[in-house]
C-alpha cells in the first residue's frame, strides 16, 4: 500500500474557511503567507521583491507584525497585496489551484494518476478550521482519504470542556482518524507554548482515551531564537519525549520532519547529532519525511542531494518509524505528485524494496490499522 501521510484539502480561501469571523481567518492566512519562504515579485514587472508590505521584516510569528496592504487570495494559487499602488505576488500554491480551494475529488484524481492508495488530510488554521469539511472529504472517498481532527489550540485552555467535546465528536461521530496539534498557534493568542502544563492535562487525558494517533507540527515560533535553531528543535523533541512518558501508549507523529531548510550546507544537509540524539526513543514515535516541499525549489528532481540524510535518519531512527508525505497540493509548485513518490524511492534505493515500501506506505497503514 502506498500511503501519503501528509496531504491537504481545503475550502475556498477567499471566504471565512470555517471561522465565525472572516477577519480572524484573514489574519491567520496573511501571517502564514508572510512568513513563508516562497519568493515575492512585483506583479506587472515581475521584478523580485519581498514581504515587507505584508508584515514587518523582523520574522516574528505574531499578529502584531502584520501590515495593512489589501491582502487577498487572488486565484491561480497566488496571494497578492498592494503597496503604494503596486501589486505584489507570492505563488504559495501551484497555478492549477485556480479557485483557491482543493477538493477531495481533485486530490483523489492526482492520487489515481500517481498510484497513491491512501492520503491523510492534515490541518492548519490558515487553510481553514472546522472538522465538518474534512469529514465530508473522507466520506466522499472512504478507504482513500483519512483525516485529522483539530480543535483550536488557543481555545483549549479557556474552553477545555468544549474542546474535549469537539474532539470526541470529531473522532467518534464524524469518524476522523487522528488528531492534529499545532503548538505555535498558542503564542499567537498570548498563551504559553508549554502544552505539557497542568492546564492541558484534562485535554491530553481525553486524547489518550480516543485510540487514535497524535500528529504534532513543529513550532516555528520556537525556532525564532536567533542563532539557536538547534536548541529550539531539541527543546521541542524533548517536550514530546516528556509527554510520551506520561502517555506511553499513544502513537505520536512529528509532521514535516526536522526543519530541513535550516541545515542546507552546500549540496547537502548537515543536521547536528544533537538533533538526532534528541529524537524520542519510544517505538511509537514516528518521523515524517517531507523533503520536496522544503527543498524542491533548491534542488532539482530527483533530489539525490538528500540521500545521505535519508541514510543517516534510517540509521538513527529506524526504517520502521519513518513516514513519507508530500504536502500536496502545495508541493506541486516544485514536483508533480508522481515525482514526489519516485523521488522518495530513488533517495532510499540503498534499502531493500520491502523496507522502502514501509516508508512510502507500510508504516502509515500499520499506524492507521488499515
Amino acid at each position: 500500500m502506498i500511503y501519503d501521510g501528509h496531504a491537504y484539502c481545503f475550502p475556498d480561501l477567499r471566504g471565512s474557511a470555517g471561522f465565525e469571523n472572516a477577519s480572524q481567518f484573514r489574519k491567520h492566512l496573511q501571517l502564514g503567507i508572510a512568513r513563508h519562504f516562497q519568493p515575492v515579485w512585483e506583479s506587472i514587472t515581475r521584478v523580485p521583491s519581498d514581504d515587507s508590505g505584508l508584515a514587518k521584516p523582523d520574522g516574528r510569528w505574531d499578529f502584531d507584525s502584520l501590515k495593512e496592504g489589501q491582502f487577498r487570495a487572488a486565484g491561480f494559487g497566488r496571494f497578492e497585496w498592494t503597496v503604494n499602488n503596486k501589486d505584489y505576488v507570492k505563488q504559495y500554491m501551484p497555478p492549477s489551484v485556480t479557485n483557491m480551494d482543493y477538493s477531495a475529488s481533485a486530490l483523489v484524481a492526482e492520487m489515481d494518476y500517481a498510484g497513491v492508495d491512501v492520503a491523510m488530510l492534515h490541518r492548519t488554521p490558515y487553510l481553514g478550521i472546522g472538522n465538518d469539511f474534512i469529514a465530508d472529504c473522507c466520506r466522499q472517498f472512504p478507504g482513500r482519504l483519512q483525516g485529522l481532527a483539530h480543535t483550536e489550540e488557543w481555545l483549549i485552555r479557556p474552553e477545555i470542556d468544549k474542546s474535549i467535546s469537539k474532539l470526541d465528536h470529531a473522532i467518534n461521530t464524524q469518524g476522523l482518524h487522528g488528531i492534529q496539534f499545532l503548538p505555535d498557534h498558542l503564542t499567537l493568542y498570548g498563551q504559553s507554548e508549554d502544552w505539557c502544563d497542568k492546564e492541558f492535562t484534562p485535554y491530553w487525558d481525553a486524547v489518550s482515551t480516543l485510540g487514535v494517533p497524535l500528529f504534532i507540527t513543529p513550532s516555528y515560533s520556537s525556532l525564532q531564537a536567533k542563532g539557536a535553531p538547534v536548541d529550539g528543535i531539541v527543546g521541542q523533541l524533548q517536550m514530546i519525549e516528556g509527554w510520551m512518558e506520561r502517555y506511553p501508549d499513544m502513537t505520536v507523529v512529528l509532521t514535516h520532519g526536522l526543519s530541513w531548510r535550516l541545515f542546507i550546507e552546500g549540496n547537502t544537509l548537515n543536521i547536528p547529532d544533537a538533533i538526532y540524539d534528541a529524537i524520542p526513543s519510544n517505538p511509537r514515535f514516528y518521523l515524517q519525511l517531507l523533503f520536496a516541499i522544503f527543498l524542491g525549489g533548491i534542488w532539482d528532481y530527483p533530489m539525490i542531494e538528500i540521500r545521505p540524510t535519508v541514510e543517516k535518519i534510517v540509521e538513527k531512527v529506524g526504517v520502521e518509524r519513518l513516514l513519507w508525505g508530500t504536502d500536496i497540493p502545495m508541493v506541486m509548485r516544485f514536483y508533480t505528485y508522481k515525482q514526489n513518490l519516485n523521488h522518495m524511492r530513488i533517495c532510499s534505493d540503498f534499502l531493500p524494496d520491502d523496507q522502502v515500501d514501509l516508508i512510502i506506505g507500510g508504516n502509515m497503514a500499520r499506524i492507521m490499522k488499515m
